[in-house]
């Protein structure tokens, strides 16, 4: 049985952010979707992507990045797309909200698209041991500056072999990244991935990816957690 959690409110100063939580059954871990420029929470790709990692077991909160005011103003004059610091710290909101609501695994993870996969990176950097993994598609990870020296999260970062630009700037910011990481090229995929079948495998990459790591990072947090057990009996 998966639970669907519609038409969350998530508080931020003086406003919230609306968000969607899904959980499939036993769930092995969590994904934070972090959305692009002039996208949102109902993102069609996003929905695609995240209804693919349920069937792997993933749970996944998508959420607005920006207030409904805050939207309008951006969509009138893209007063925040390109505001990292402001998107990374939403993302850093939302992931401690979750984690006081005690819902769902406790391991973690960022899938970020186009301007969200630098606001998942510079969040990420900020938690270097409690974000399991990341992974971003047709992102924008070079917008996310001297984060990337200390992102820890193992990262992938997936982009159409037909966006040139878009790949060049991805090529550029792996070199900058010094956590395990790797650069998944879609043959046929342009930007968006429209074209058939190329969203759907950004998908099982993705999905591969949040499965492998998330696991491994769920297992290292068990092994700490009994070998601090461990000290405090032997301390008491």
């Amino acid at each position: 049985m998966t639970l669907v959690a519609d038409d969350l409110f998530i508080p931020i100063e003086g406003s919230h952010l609306r968000a969607t939580l899904t959980l499939p059954e036993r769930a092995e871990a969590l994904i934070l979707f972090a959305h692009g420029s002039g996208s949102s929470r109902l993102s069609p790709r996003n929905a695609r992507v995240a209804h693919a990692l349920h069937q792997r077991g993933l749970g996944t909160l998508l959420f607005d990045l920006l207030t409904s005011e805050e939207a309008r103003e951006d969509e009138a004059l893209r007063s925040y797309r390109f505001d990292i610091e402001l998107l990374a710290e939403r993302l850093e909101t939302a992931t401690s909200w979750l984690r006081r609501q005690r819902v769902g695994p406790r391991t973690l993870a960022y899938f970020g698209a186009s301007t969200g996969a630098a606001a998942a990176l510079v969040a990420a950097a900020q938690a270097p041991a409690d974000i399991a993994a990341v992974a971003s598609r047709g992102g924008r990870p070079d917008l996310a500056g001297r984060a990337l020296a200390r992102v820890a999260a193992p990262t992938l970062l997936i982009v159409g072999a037909e966006d040139p630009d878009v790949l060049e700037l991805n090529e550029r910011a792996l070199e900058r990244l010094r956590c395990v990481k790797e650069l998944a090229v879609v043959p046929g995929a342009t930007h968006l991935f429209e074209e058939p079948g190329t969203l759907d495998e950004a998908a099982r990459l993705a999905g591969d990816w949040f499965v492998r790591h998330c696991a491994r990072h769920a297992s290292e947090a068990k092994s700490e957690e009994i070998r601090t057990s461990t000290r405090d009996n032997e301390a008491r």
